[in-house]
């Protein structure tokens, strides 16, 4: 019976080591498709692009007016990302100062909670304030 709790204290061990090799090669194969993904992506625009502005000066007035919509397009996709972002950092930290005083009444260990209210709040405001403004450049 003694080599038998050895097994189950070896399987203490052995479960987690096995379930992280296995984590970190999926994640590395799943970052490597999408690199390889994207990069197909760029490759075809490109080479879509390339055809249309060496067809005639129409297409390659069209091949500018794409590339500027497509910088105006992700350029508004990243500062709504960046609000989203803020948004969901100050409500963490909002969550985190109700949910610490609620615990602790006579620390003030609640004010962890203003870091991730205050970075929220960054986010948000440099998203509205201070970003670049692409106004059809």
């Amino acid at each position: 019976m003694d080599g038998m709790d050895g097994i189950a204290h070896l399987g203490v061990f052995l479960v987690p080591i096995v379930g992280s090799i296995a984590l970190f090669s999926f994640l590395a194969v799943a970052s490597w498709s999408d690199a390889r993904r994207k990069e197909r992506e760029a490759y075809y625009q490109a080479d879509a692009l390339k055809k249309i502005a060496e067809s005639s000066s129409e297409g390659a007035k069209s091949a500018v007016e794409y590339l500027r919509e497509h910088d105006l397009i992700s350029s508004r996709k990243r500062l709504e990302g960046m609000k989203l972002g803020g948004l969901i950092t100050g409500a963490v930290g909002i969550g985190l100062i109700v949910m610490i005083g609620g615990l602790e009444h006579e620390d003030r260990a609640y004010l962890v909670g203003l870091i991730p209210l205050l970075v929220g709040v960054a986010l948000i405001f440099y998203a509205m304030v201070l970003a670049p403004k692409n106004n059809g450049i």
